[in-house]
């Protein structure tokens, strides 16, 4: 009988500095190795892990991810992970080599390997058990998922197949594109909780097929929220809006300031 791989981390960075703890280092998973990045808080083990999947372009530490990361473990003492996607910071042997090329050979494999979402899927749930296999959670800690545009291409999959995931915020992506039939389908099988975000002057994805990704979902709690500007012009206040979600759907008490 075969039994599934057993993932470990590598941590080659471990700080503290104002209440948070970061965590750097290499999952060594079932597909290879996984750049981490991982942030707690110094004096609590958390009992909500939220994972932070990042756009086309850029890596775990983009300065949305960290803000957004530091947000949920400073208002909410969840834990927040993010790992590189494909062809992405430290996934590549020449390290972060800029957003346009990391977003053409993103766009390349999108295009290309049919086994991109599936392993990335693997990649996170590899992550997971790490997390919780090397004590960084409570063992009973619940799961989220936030990721937008290429965090949603690659995540909304994730939060369709892995169960541990019990809330997710997604959006900033449409049913199009090379793996638009597999996101329909994936769409439909997603229960849970979703905050969906769009930019209503998005360049990359027009609007009736951001509205088409929001109608597929199957879930009853879902909520979209539109917001005026580009793609990449998503507000800080949105950003708000996404952890506030995630917090009150996990469950997890605001820490009192």
């Amino acid at each position: 009988m075969s039994t599934r791989y057993a993932p470990h981390v590598d941590c080659r960075k471990d700080e503290a500095r104002n209440g948070i703890r970061e965590r750097v280092g290499t999952i060594v998973g079932s597909r290879g190795p996984v750049p981490l990045a991982l942030w707690t808080p110094v004096d609590v083990l958390p009992r909500h892990l939220v994972l932070v999947g990042h756009g086309a372009g850029g890596t775990k530490h983009e300065e949305y991810v960290v803000a957004l990361a530091r947000r949920l473990v400073r208002d909410f003492s969840m834990a927040a992970c993010a790992i590189d996607g494909p062809a992405h910071g430290e996934r590549r042997s020449d390290g972060d080599a800029g957003v346009s090329l990391q977003f053409l050979e993103f766009a390349q494999l999108w295009a290309n390997d049919p086994d991109l979402t599936d392993s990335m899927i693997s990649d996170w749930r590899d992550t997971i058990d790490v997390i919780f296999k090397e004590g960084f959670v409570d063992p009973a800690s619940n799961v989220g998922y936030w990721g937008l545009s290429m965090g949603s291409i690659l995540g909304l999959p994730l939060v369709a197949a892995e169960p541990r995931i019990e809330a997710a915020v997604l959006g900033l992506y449409g049913i199009t594109g090379p793996t638009k039939d597999r996101i329909r389908i994936d769409a439909a099988r997603i229960g849970v909780p979703v905050l969906f975000l769009m930019q209503w002057d998005d360049e990359l994805f027009a609007r009736d097929v951001v509205f088409a990704l929001f109608d597929a979902l199957a879930s009853r709690d879902k909520i979209l929220v539109a917001t005026p500007g580009a793609h990449a012009e998503v507000t800080p206040e949105t950003f708000r809006r996404s952890a506030d979600f995630l917090g009150d759907r996990l469950g997890a008490e605001k820490v009192a300031k």
